[in-house]
């Protein structure tokens, strides 16, 4: 449901910022070592399942979907804010922050560009 050019850009991006935050928490849970006493796929599941909801919207480019995701990315947004300080600046809850601030922003640039054509 891509109205114009400007939204398939904007969908492009939003795909590879959705993906590099997937990519992001999957490499913190392992790196630089994975907590001791905790079952991996639980954490992976904790900490994917969230964001992987909205895999089919965010690829098919669905306004809903990406109005949803924002709401859920505000969370990890605020979760990495916190790791970060509380790890005075660990290179992982950085980048985490970095990428969730850039996902929900160009998600909302995309929900701007990608308004239905009145008529």
């Amino acid at each position: 449901m891509l109205h114009n050019d400007k939204a398939r850009h904007t969908a492009r991006l939003t795909i590879a910022l959705y993906a590099a935050v997937l990519l992001t928490l999957l490499i913190t849970t392992f790196w630089p070592a994975p907590v001791e006493g905790v079952s991996i796929p639980l954490m992976l599941s904790v900490k994917l399942l969230p964001l992987l909801a909205f895999a089919v919207p965010v690829f098919r480019g669905h306004n809903r979907g990406y109005i949803w995701m924002a709401f859920v990315v505000i969370f990890y947004f605020t979760q990495a804010v916190v790791s970060a300080w509380l790890s005075e600046g660990a290179a992982g809850p950085v980048i985490l922050t970095i990428l969730t601030f850039l996902l929900f922003s160009v998600a909302m640039v995309h929900l701007k560009v990608n308004r239905p054509i009145a008529g």
